[in-house]
């Protein structure tokens, strides 16, 4: 599965201006993202690696 056959999904609280982050799933279960406006660069993660570092922004902790 390629980032252009990928099903993205945006958030909800995305504006009409089209800046956004779009996340999506791989066939092997990575998490991928990536910006609406830069489509061919794309993140892949493990969902507990981006679970862990979302825990750590919401406690204030992530590393800058």
């Amino acid at each position: 599965m390629t980032a252009q056959t990928t099903t993205w999904q945006k958030s909800t609280y995305s504006n009409d201006s089209g800046d956004c982050v779009e996340v999506a799933v791989s066939a092997g279960g990575a998490v991928l993202i990536r910006e609406s406006d830069e489509p061919g660069v794309v993140l892949s993660t493990t969902p507990g690696a981006l679970a862990r570092f979302l825990q750590a922004i919401k406690r204030g902790s992530a590393a800058t």
